[in-house]
């Protein structure tokens, strides 16, 4: 899921997978519901997290 993105993803990349807005990731990831780590100002995101993410909160796994 998810290949064609790099293995650390952008805001902007999670928000074009998830087909979400800016103010929805950064709460995904303030609340830690997408596992992710900052330096300094700048996130960087797993794209396993996102995968990881929409397993967790989807029925595709069941």
């Amino acid at each position: 899921m998810f290949n064609s993105y790099d293995d650390l993803i952008t805001i902007d990349d999670l928000c074009d997978m998830l087909a979400i807005g800016k103010n929805t990731a950064y709460h995904l990831l303030n609340t830690n519901l997408i596992h992710a780590f900052r330096i300094g100002r700048i996130w960087k995101i797993p794209r396993d997290a996102a995968s990881e993410y929409v397993l967790r909160n989807s029925s595709l796994t069941k």
